[in-house]
């Protein structure tokens, strides 16, 4: 006898699981607790198997049949409901997994460990801000072209070009490392190519002249304010390093008597040792600020904690009250050959077995020219 609505209403919890039958192997099993669940047992490949159709009452008793005769259908022509279910669930865990999101936090977890903690954590605020809205839940097989342009597009209206570019390199990398790991054949980026504005590049001036430089040194030499700033503004533009370099410097980072100042990994925006040799003058530098802050860990430490370095902004005022204001951006742009004369003196480092045995004034013959 079918089931009928009235039944399954009227039907009472017993101390054991209780079937309700319908037709065609359907029945409705209510469970001590008074939970109903459909059920539907059919026979396939020779064996006897049970199929879950949902709880009532969401599911009420029409759509039970419905599911019930799609079920059937699909065992006339050959599938099996069940082995197809477990196929659905596996396919969808899959896209879940490889949602543009999901790919970008597993390319930040991988490609993150050779970053700094800084730019890691610019990264991935960019990404959570400007991408995962758009396109974080779309699966990366999935997102087109036009649909990236769209996203970039929509940051640029914002009038932050900058980051509109930055977004469109990330998401580049992001689809680079899902076809890499079998996730996705193709990356859509490359068609973007001068489809966004250009980044208007604000230029600032750099001391080319070495006549300028020379006033710069002696402008510095003159300051007459606290002594830590000056030495700082002095080592900045003695090793040519950026500004973060100096403020974190450690005193254990230098062997004055090598003239060597090994920066860690950590410290470096690419998360690779940098080894700076030392120019006289710099020891010099380093000697005599030794009795001021010698005794803790930080070259620098800040006029309100021995244990955090001097603000960003030190040198940047320190330069302003000089006269530089709108000369250069930090005292690591004094010189436009910086980067390169940095790049070289590494390369070199790297180039010198005996670097690596700290065999100090050695590694560096030309310093003694």
């Amino acid at each position: 006898m079918a089931l009928t609505d009235t039944a399954i209403k009227n039907s009472k919890p017993k101390d054991k699981p209780m079937r309700l039958s319908d037709e065609r192997g359907l029945y409705l099993l209510l469970n001590p607790d008074g939970s109903r669940w459909w059920r539907l047992d059919y026979r396939f490949d020779g064996k006897r198997k049970t199929l879950s159709m949902g709880i009532y009452p969401d599911v009420p008793l029409k759509l039970a049949r419905e599911r019930r005769e799609d079920a059937r259908a699909l065992i006339a022509a050959g599938g099996d409901p069940g082995a197809q279910r477990k196929s659905e669930k596996q396919a969808k865990a899959e896209a879940g997994s490889n949602t543009f999101e999901a790919l970008a936090r597993e390319w930040m977890a991988t490609r993150g460990k050779t970053w700094t903690e800084s730019y890691a954590s610019k990264t991935k605020s960019a990404l959570e801000r400007n991408a995962f809205p758009a396109i974080g839940g779309r699966a990366i097989t999935e997102i087109t072209a036009p649909e990236m342009l769209a996203m970039l597009r929509a940051i640029e209206s914002r009038g932050i070009v900058d980051m509109a570019h930055r977004i469109q390199q990330h998401c580049g990398a992001i689809f680079r490392y899902a076809i890499a790991t079998g996730r996705a054949i193709a990356d859509p980026v490359p068609s973007l190519r001068g489809a966004l504005s250009t980044v208007k590049q604000e230029h600032y001036a750099a001391l080319t002249d070495p006549a300028e430089y020379a006033e710069l040194l002696r402008a510095i030499d003159n300051y007459r304010g606290e002594a830590a700033t000056k030495a700082a503004m002095q080592l900045l533009a003695l090793t040519f390093q950026r500004t973060k370099e100096v403020r974190f410097a450690e005193w254990s980072q230098f062997d004055l008597d090598a003239a060597l100042w090994r920066i860690p990994a950590e410290t470096m925006k690419m998360r690779e040792a940098h080894i700076v040799p030392l120019s006289q003058q710099a020891i010099e530098v380093l000697k005599r600020l030794q009795a001021l802050t010698g005794g803790g860990r930080l070259v620098f430490p800040s006029s309100t904690s021995r244990e955090r370095p001097i603000s960003e902004n030190t040198v940047t005022y320190a330069l302003a009250r000089m006269g530089y204001k709108g000369r250069m951006t930090s005292l690591s742009e004094i010189l436009c050959v910086r980067h390169n004369m940095s790049k070289e003196r590494n390369m070199y480092a790297k180039q010198d077995p005996q670097e690596e045995t700290g065999s100090g004034a050695a590694d560096y013959p030309e310093r003694n020219h």
